[in-house]
């Protein structure tokens, strides 16, 4: 199989492109920042560019990708081979200070997103550009593929009263788009001022998973270990908002949930029947055990699913989460089941209805939602995203 080329590769094989990048440069990254033949995307950059590297940024779980878990910030450093600083966007700001875009005229951005709306990067990229609408300061995207791929849309869409720092602007749980054309996305509804140039992948089509694509699987985050766990995210990331584990401490985090109240095996039967009735298809509910080395539950044995998807062109993982959570709490202690921790800086309110970008789902499990209510939701300004989205596709 032929690898794609990611922006980075772009970068590295067009003169043209290169000549297109005048003046100093700021770099945004993490460990998955790599180039198809794994090399490091900010010793690429000091290759290319030498000295106009005067700065580098780093998302949630920080620029080395190794901190844990929702609010651990990681601190501001400087770069211990290349001498800059490296500024943390997930520190006591999420939001590029004046000071750290002093002297700036580049601001390239790099990052591996997984295509989910609550992953954090992409409101990374949100709050970059809003910083630097209106500046004199040119945003160059370095584009990758979607490992959850671009043709299938899904999810419910946010309200506005419960936007933060996992959701800024009315898209599904799983949008389907690049980083590349989020960022184009983000211009064109939000920031129409910002100077944007994206350098697209040469190879990559919408209908390609990440085993399509011929590239090294590098975590873009800590707990998602696999491509796979990007299929099922935009599902079992619901369940960062309960008290049950997502996985987490686990090989598989992200791809299997359970508790320690949960017998797999013999719930089994009435889960099977509940998911064929409400339309979930497309995966294998495989009972497990586990036992968290670390979060929740740690060093506890727990019941649960490991969610294999069979037929990615049919399943849909918001849906199947949203379904279990409906057929758990039915199931488990009611007054445990929702975690009332804060959620991503947002210390009022449940963790997920911050994940749903509404409270109207949770009202709902709480009653005992089915395939159809989940399946009118889903439909509630779909269409009109749809015609919206066509707009910035930068792939067939």
């Amino acid at each position: 199989m032929q690898k794609i080329l990611t922006g980075l590769d772009i970068l590295i094989n067009s003169p043209e492109a290169r000549a297109n990048i005048k003046g100093t440069i700021a770099y945004l990254g993490h460990q998955a920042s790599v180039s198809s033949n794994l090399e490091n995307g900010l010793d690429i950059m000091f290759s290319l560019f030498g000295s106009r590297v005067i700065k580098a940024f780093g998302p949630q779980h920080g620029f080395t990708t190794m901190a844990q878990d929702n609010m651990i910030e990681t601190p501001h450093k400087i770069h211990p081979i290349h001498g800059i600083p490296v500024f943390s966007l997930y520190s006591e700001t999420r939001i590029p200070t004046k000071e750290m875009l002093a002297d700036v005229d580049n601001f390239i951005v790099d990052l591996q997103d997984v295509g989910t709306r609550v992953y954090t990067y992409i409101w990374t990229l949100y709050h970059i550009m809003e910083a630097i609408n209106g500046a004199e300061i040119n945003i160059i995207i370095l584009d990758r593929p979607n490992p959850a791929g671009g043709k299938i849309v899904q999810g419910n869409f946010p309200d506005k009263l419960f936007y933060s720092f996992v959701c800024m602007s009315k898209i599904p749980m799983r949008h389907g788009l690049t980083i590349g054309e989020m960022a184009l996305w983000f211009q064109k509804n939000h920031f129409p001022d910002v100077k944007l140039n994206v350098l697209t992948m040469k190879g990559w089509e919408r209908w390609m998973l990440w085993q399509h694509t011929g590239l090294h699987w590098v975590n873009p985050s800590p707990n998602l270990p696999t491509p796979e766990g990007c299929l099922v995210y935009p599902g079992s990331v619901l369940f960062e908002g309960t008290n049950l584990s997502e996985g987490r401490g686990t090989t598989r985090s992200l791809e299997m949930i359970g508790h320690p109240d949960i017998e797999p095996e013999k719930w089994k039967p009435d889960l099977d029947k509940f998911l064929k009735i409400n339309g979930s298809l497309g995966c294998v509910l495989r009972p497990v055990y586990f036992e968290p080395v670390y979060q929740k539950f740690k060093e506890q044995a727990c019941g649960g699913y490991q969610i294999h998807v069979t037929n990615p062109d049919i399943f849909n993982p918001w849906k199947l989460g949203q379904l279990l959570l409906s057929f758990l709490y039915n199931r488990m202690d009611k007054e445990m089941f929702w975690d009332t921790k804060a959620y991503e800086y947002e210390l009022k309110g449940l963790a997920i209805d911050w994940i749903n970008g509404t409270d109207k789902i949770r009202n709902l499990i709480e009653q005992s939602c089915d395939g159809v209510d989940l399946d009118e939701i889903e439909s509630e300004g779909m269409k009109a995203f749809m015609v919206l989205r066509k707009e910035i596709l930068l792939y067939i």
